[in-house]
């Protein structure tokens, strides 16, 4: 009796594991969808005003966020003011940034710099966490670093402020991440959400007040894509991470380079040659390896890979909160 009970148990969880992977393939799908808005628009609006109206419409992920016991202003509460502050600040910097990106850029480009995020956590981690990093996940930095270089050719092709961008976004993310780990799971989710929002919706509102313009019809339409769609994919990545551990989840952001590619070929007649698409995959390739050094370290996984500012922090410490249910 006992061992059909504990067959059951792992028949059980095998399901609500896949289940997690799969709504986590969703949620990438989702977040791509976003970001394929953004494009959509052409860079006929400012970049902040983008900024500025996705993080209204992000507003609409916070009653999936918050957790029963939590309380409203529990948003803009905090166990470390200077920590939520610099997430508040990496937030607008990161949407920003990333807007200006998908807007410049060609997708899979955008996504390959963007994808830097497990190398700079790497190199982060270790200046300010003082983390143990061996020759393996070292090795994985170079390697990602080594397919930027291979994808910009700097010195063959011109580099625009799109490029710049796209780094400076995954950078942004990168130390939202840190800063996360080092707040550790004594913060609230939705403080760490309510931070990342409200720097964007305060920084880009104040750098749009002089050029902001009335959206027109059919831009409304891919503000409201943009900024819904990022709110959806946050509940689903975050129901990703209660069905599924966090090592399970992080990898299949990597299937949002395939959507960049079709929506790149289908939509926007980008193109992608032979170093490039080496770059990318050297990119990816850095991207698992330290993924599943992580994983074997027992160390908090980074957080999903997404352009929107309302990305979700799908890390070990959020997984293991929601579990507890705090």
């Amino acid at each position: 009796m006992t061992t059909i009970t504990a067959d059951s148990n792992s028949l059980a969880a095998g399901h609500s594991t896949l289940r997690g992977v799969l709504v986590a393939f969703a949620s990438y799908a989702v977040f791509a969808f976003s970001d394929a808005s953004i494009k959509m628009l052409h860079g006929t609006l400012p970049s902040y005003q983008v900024a500025f109206i996705g993080a209204l419409f992000g507003l609409a992920a916070m009653p999936f966020l918050k957790k029963r016991g939590d309380d409203w202003l529990d948003m803009v509460r905090t166990s470390n003011r200077p920590l939520w502050m610099l997430r508040f600040a990496c937030g607008a910097t990161g949407a920003i940034c990333s807007i200006i990106a998908f807007t410049k850029l060609p997708m899979a480009e955008a996504f390959a710099l963007l994808f830097l995020l497990p190398s700079f956590v790497t190199i982060l981690s270790v200046v300010f966490l003082k983390e143990d990093v061996r020759w393996q996940r070292w090795t994985a930095v170079i390697l990602g670093f080594v397919g930027v270089l291979v994808v910009l050719r700097p010195g063959f092709r011109e580099l625009s402020i799109g490029h710049l961008c796209a780094a400076i976004g995954g950078l942004a993310a990168a130390i939202s991440i840190v800063v996360n780990r080092g707040l550790g799971s004594k913060e609230k989710r939705i403080s760490l959400y309510g931070a990342g929002l409200f720097g964007t919706l305060t920084i880009s509102g104040l750098l749009m007040l002089s050029e902001a313009t009335m959206p027109a019809q059919w831009q409304w339409v891919f503000l409201a894509g943009y900024g819904l769609l990022g709110a959806c994919g946050s509940v689903l990545l975050l129901l990703a991470a209660q069905m599924a551990p966090a090592n399970l989840v992080a990898p299949p952001q990597y299937s949002q380079m395939i959507w960049a590619i079709a929506f790149g070929y289908l939509l926007f007649n980008d193109s992608i040659d032979l170093p490039m698409a080496f770059g990318i995959g050297l990119i990816i390739f850095s991207g698992l390896l330290t993924l599943a050094r992580e994983r074997k370290r027992g160390t908090p996984l980074p957080a999903a890979v997404a352009a929107s500012p309302q990305a979700a922090l799908a890390t070990a410490e959020d997984e293991k909160a929601a579990a507890s249910g705090r």
